[in-house]
Formats: C-alpha cells, structure tokens, sequence
C-alpha cells in the first residue's frame, strides 16, 4: 500500500521496517514527528530524552548490546550530542546505529543556520542525504546496511522542507533483525587513550573503504539530459535544481554526501560543458571539488545564506526570470506571538513593567522579546539562561537586584539543571524564573519529566522541579501563578535585593492543552472604554482598538483576566460584568 507521508514520516516508517528496536531523542523542529511517528509502532521502543546528549547514548547502548538503535535532533541538538558521536565513531557499534539530524535551511525555527555536514566530516561518519520521503525511507535501510558492513554510525542529514514535505511512499513488512550476540570487549568499547589510539587507526581504515564504497553505491546516481551545464546536487537543493532546470541539465545526485565520490565528480565534470555545485548554506561539496582539481561555480552565484527556490537557480544559470505579480498593498508585518491566554505573557509584562535585564532561554517564552513586552536582553541557547544570569551579575553584582534568567520546565530539565548548579555551588545570588506550563510548548506538545508521561502516552511519577531546585542548596524557593500579576510583582520585589541564588517558579499550564478549562470570553464597556490603549501592552491577539474603542475578539479569547487587571477604567469586564478583581 502506498500513503502520502512527510519525510519525517517516512524515516519513522523506514525505522519500523528495518528493524529498529530502541529510538531516543529530544524534540527539535524540524525533527520532531520522526519519534512521534515512530512511537505508533508498538514494536519500537521510544522515549524522549532530557537532552540529545542524553539520546545519543542511550541509542549507542542499545547498538552495543546488539540492536538496532536510533536517535534524532534538530541541528543545534547535534552540538549537544557531539560529545558522545564524536567517541562513538571511534567505538564503533554492534548493531546498526543511525542519528538523524535536521537542519533548519532558512532559520524557520533556529537561532542559527548551521551546516551539520561539517560534523560528520570532523567525525569522519558516513553521511546520507535523502531528496524526498520515499528516499527517507530507502535510505534508512541502506544506512543500517552500511552501519553494521562498515561498524559505525551513520548520520541522516535530513532538512526543514523534506522533513515538511510530503512523498508517495509504499509500506512494506517490517523485518525482524536478531538482536546481535553481546561480547564483552574493553579494547573497542572502552576509549582510554591506549585503546583509543589503536581505535584511531581503524576509523582512518574504514574511511577508506567508506570512501570506496563512496563511488560505487548506486545512492550517488547521474542523470544524463543536456550536457551543456552539470549540476552536483543533493537534499532538497536538488529538487529545485531539477524543477527549475529539467531537461536543460545533467545531474550529479548525492545521496551519500561524506565521503565525497571523488572519481564519480570527477568523470561526471569531464562529460559537461559548465559545471555548477548547487548545495544550501556552506561549500562542501564546492570546496571539495576544488580540491580535488574539478573547477566549478557556486557559491558566487548562490551565496551562503538561506533557502534556495526553483527561481532563483533559473535566473542565475539560464538568465531567466519568472513571471511575477507585483502586489503594491501595504502588507503588514505578523510576526510569531504568544498565544491567548498565554501564561507566559503576564509574566513578561511585569519583567519589562520593572524595567529588568532578562537573559532568556529557547522556547515559546523567547517571543517575550518582541513589541510590545520586548522583555528579553540576550537568548544563546538551551539552558544558557541561568549561566549567563551567572556571568552577568559577576561583572555587574550592583545589577543583581534587576537582573533575572528565565527557563521553561523543558529546557530547565534540558540542561538548566548543571547550570543553576553552577550559579549555586560558585555563590552566585541570581533570581532565576522558571516559567512551568507543563509541556514543551514550542515544538508541539511533547512531555519531558516533569510532566508525569513519557511518549508512549505511560503514566510516570513527575519529577519535581522545586524538589531539584532543593536538592541543589536552593532555600528561597516560591511558587506564583502568572496570572495574579501583582503577586508576581511582589514576589520579584522580594527576590531580587536577596544576595543568595533563589528560584521563582512561574506556574500554569500552557493554554492549549485540551486538560485545561478555560473562563468564558471577556467583553468590553463600550462606554467605559477610554481608548488609552493600556490594555494592548500586553500584546493579547485576542485585543484590538476600534474607532469606538478596545474590543475582544471571543473567538480568541480565553478568559484569562490579564486585560481585566490592566484596565483603570473598569471597562472589560468578564462573562458576569465584573471588572477589575
């Protein structure tokens, strides 16, 4: 049978086919429906992680006890994961291994635009790049294949539009693949030096043959059409590469992109008049053509940032331009906000309403740096919230008490824990907010284990984050509901002249959780209505101004009283016609 899949479906289904028995990992857009798919299989073990350093090896156990093991993670999670892949290359595997990996070409969700390629050349891992959904779950197939034929990991390179787009793709049988005897073998698993020196020379070996293996796999494929112009491609760039030149090309199709097949370029090179390498983000495949003495145009003509399209490779290859419709409306801006009745809206109101230095973190939260809360100073990463709170205040220690980090209950399980370690253990006095709306709200609704329930829906003990914050010599610990924002104002006023480290623990759960009941919509006096505007600080979707005054949309609005308690006119009042608490 054959079904419309995303590519990140589609490796789910590659996965169960193949035999995969153990799959972790930590939501990442664009990564994150691989283990939501997968989970659907009953005969796949899955799990979300705390981190994906954590998803790394828990995947690289479960290959050395014999099974084949899976883990996935945005871009930015490969730094995480780093650590443990880089050894693991060294180690080698039992059963077959793979880490996917999605980049995020156009930065759709990403704080940056790295290009995972160049972990897997520094790691010296096989890479394979599929096009579409159903190489999603081909290549996952052959990657198991490659795994245990070459022991070693390999990486899937996978992109925000094949994750997101979708594929025809046939469902086959899954295939039972014996779990591998397990033998005890300190010299290839353990990596102390001694070991890891002789280990060392095995990876340059397989290296080799990897790349021998390079130039016969029928993964790199050529396509001959008109041979005036060549096109070395992979992924998604060679999707647009083909639609915007068809027939007027050949092409070069990568699929396995580390190693390079460097007599393939080669002779490929020698059969076209022009020859272009068209990849996003940096010159890999560029680069290494150059080096190996094939002469090529690219990145002059494409450049390093961002998404290609179909128009813009015709343009610089054929001087063609595309037919546009020139729309000379002001279109306005709409940029990503918190949703209504969004518990962490209230809470940055009150942080820009103090006039606080915030250092932020990665999630739905990061959006209280935009107009009108603009209640962020600086984002870098997960959990960097807290440890940069740390540095701050040791430079400025006369800015501690309006200074703040803010985490959410995901990222603070993520890797906030070592970092408000650190700001204890080192004296540091930080008033650090932990924003708790029971979920990992940005990637879509994914538990972690604070929540009580894994991802296979099981029900769990919570792990407690104010018992941690405890555990961790912590003594000011308090709990507010963002709502009340006044108490929340309170409890900042008595946290930050404090000079020992204490946790404020932002509690409510995320509005769009279906367990969640919701007050009825609010309405505005049209009378009562000043049109001071005061109520549209708060950046609510659900608020606008009229000629006539503020109106609540009640499609929109979740009766979370915000607006009520901004209002000094007693003009929005709630579903009884009581204004202000």
């Amino acid at each position: 049978m054959k079904r419309l899949m995303l590519g990140n479906e589609a490796v789910a289904r590659g996965l169960y086919e193949a035999g995969c028995r153990v799959a972790s990992a930590y939501p990442g857009t664009p990564s994150t429906e691989i283990m939501e798919c997968l989970a659907k299989y009953p005969e796949v073990y899955t799990e979300w992680a705390p981190n994906e350093k954590v998803a790394c090896e828990t995947a690289m156990g479960a290959a050395i006890a014999g099974g084949r093991s899976f883990c996935a993670m945005k871009h930015v999670g490969l730094n995480v994961a780093a650590d443990p892949l880089f050894t693991a290359s060294y180690t080698g595997i039992n059963g077959g291994f793979i880490l996917a990996v999605a980049d995020d070409q156009g930065l759709h969700s990403s704080q940056n635009e790295q290009d995972s390629r160049h972990y897997a050349r520094a790691a010296k891992l096989p890479m394979l790049e599929p096009a579409d959904s159903v190489e999603c779950k081909d290549f996952v197939t052959e990657a198991y294949r490659i795994s245990e034929t070459y022991d070693t990991p390999v990486m899937l390179r996978l992109s925000t539009r094949v994750s997101h787009s979708q594929g025809q793709v046939e469902e086959l049988p899954r295939t039972e693949v014996p779990v591998k005897d397990y033998v005890k073998d300190s010299w290839k698993y353990v990596m102390m030096p001694g070991q890891a020196k002789k280990r060392h020379h095995i990876v340059e070996e397989r290296s080799l043959a990897l790349a021998k293996l390079a130039e016969e796999t029928p993964l790199n494929q050529i396509e001959w059409h008109d041979r005036k112009i060549g096109i070395i491609s992979a992924g998604i760039a060679y999707q647009y590469a083909f639609e915007a030149l068809g027939e007027k090309a050949s092409y070069l199709k990568l699929g396995m992109i580390h190693p390079l097949p460097t007599e393939k370029i080669r002779a490929f090179a020698a059969e076209v008049d022009e020859l272009y390498v068209i990849e996003e983000l940096d010159n890999i495949i560029e680069s290494w053509c150059r080096q190996i003495g094939v002469a090529c145009k690219g990145k002059e003509l494409f450049g390093f940032e961002g998404e290609y399209d179909q128009r813009r490779i015709r343009t610089a290859l054929l001087g063609e331009t595309a037919e546009a419709v020139d729309f000379d409306g002001a279109v306005p801006m709409r940029p990503p906000v918190m949703c209504p009745g969004c518990p962490h809206r209230g809470l940055f109101y009150t942080l820009n309403k103090l006039k606080l230095t915030v250092t932020g973190d990665i999630g739905c939260y990061t959006l209280g740096a935009n107009a009108p809360l603009n209640a962020i100073d600086a984002c870098l990463c997960m959990g960097a919230s807290i440890s940069m709170l740390h540095g701050f205040e040791k430079i400025r220690p006369e800015a501690a008490d309006r200074t703040v980090a803010v985490i959410g209950d995901s990222t603070f399980m993520h890797s906030g824990i070592t970092s408000l370690t650190n700001l204890v253990y080192n004296q540091g006095f930080g008033t650090v907010i932990i924003l708790d709306n029971s979920i990992t709200g940005m990637t879509g609704h994914q538990d972690n284990p604070s929540t009580g329930k894994t991802l296979k829906g099981d029900i769990v003990d919570k792990i407690s984050i104010d018992a941690i914050c405890a555990a961790l010599g912590v003594k000011r610990i308090r709990v507010v509901d963002p709502y009340d924002m006044a108490a929340l104002e309170a409890a900042l006023k008595e946290e930050l002249p404090v000079r020992e480290p204490s946790v404020i623990i932002s509690r409510r759960p995320c509005a769009l959780l279906k367990e969640v009941v919701h007050q009825p919509p609010f309405h505005v006096d049209a009378e009562k209505c000043k049109k001071c505007k005061n109520c549209l600080k708060i950046g609510c979707p659900a608020l606008r101004i009229t000629p006539e005054g503020a109106v609540i949309d009640d499609t929109l609005c979740l009766g979370c009283g915000l607006c009520r308690d901004m209002c000094a006119f007693g003009a929005i009042l709630d579903a009884k016609g009581a204004a202000k608490k």
